[in-house]
């Protein structure tokens, strides 16, 4: 079976204006351009593959409000976005995610889900493209955590639902909001990011929960981690 891959950012209760979190979409999309090329050009979504395709959406800031502003995309004070790109059915790609919500309960997100399959997953599932959009999620969304993981391996180690910021991924970025991260074991690479976080990735080729030494490296980081009291849920953005 093909394993499957995505990366997330995660944050809670930080209201922010449709303004705001159209900004941050812009920021976002424009970095995500120079992680990899197929990610410049995005689509919104239609009933068919053919129609989608012509539904291209311009990732800027004004485009991202006039999405905010239709009645299907907000609720409450949260607003959500879907896009997706991709030359043929069966290689795509899709970024979910919401933003502005003062919700203690339901965290606001930004989703990718890579490529998986054909060049174009061999080109992007690499450490040092899922280091960047990590980077690019930190910098544009300012998340509290963020992870770059195979689904298969959060599925084995997770016991009941995956809360954000309890598990241990490929590639986790920790905001210094949770903590400072304490030294880790080799070949586990630290990165810090601007004066917001850090990025840690655990494997320079890519992670999978096939591979037993990935899985017991995974399982050694978390212990450290767990420690040092950076692996536990989301908490309310503290106020200005």
């Amino acid at each position: 079976m093909m394993e499957t891959y995505y990366a997330g950012s995660y944050w809670l209760a930080r209201h922010e204006s449709y303004e705001a979190c159209a900004s941050r979409a812009e920021h976002f999309f424009h970095l995500l351009g120079h992680c990899d090329p197929a990610w410049v050009r995005w689509y919104e979504a239609a009933d068919s593959f053919a129609e989608a395709r012509t539904l291209q959406f311009e990732t800027d800031a004004a485009n991202f409000q006039r999405m905010f502003a239709q009645e299907e995309n907000h609720f409450g004070d949260r607003v959500s976005y879907h896009l997706w790109t991709g030359d043929n059915l069966d290689e795509t790609s899709s970024v979910d995610g919401n933003c502005g919500s003062s919700s203690l309960r339901l965290p606001s997100t930004c989703v990718l889900k890579p490529y998986d399959e054909g060049s174009l997953g061999d080109r992007v599932l690499t450490a040092p493209v899922m280091n960047k959009v990590l980077r690019a999620m930190a910098l544009a969304w300012d998340p509290e955590w963020g992870v770059a993981t195979s689904e298969a391996h959060r599925e084995t180690v997770v016991t009941g639902f995956p809360y954000a910021g309890t598990f241990v991924g490929w590639a986790m970025y920790f905001s210094k909001l949770r903590g400072k991260v304490p030294p880790l074991l080799a070949p586990v690479r630290m990165e810090p990011v601007e004066d917001k976080g850090t990025l840690v990735i655990l494997t320079p080729e890519r992670f999978t929960a096939s591979n037993p030494e990935h899985v017991a490296l995974a399982a050694r980081v978390y212990e450290l981690l767990d420690r040092a009291g950076l692996l536990r849920r989301l908490q309310p953005w503290p106020s200005k």
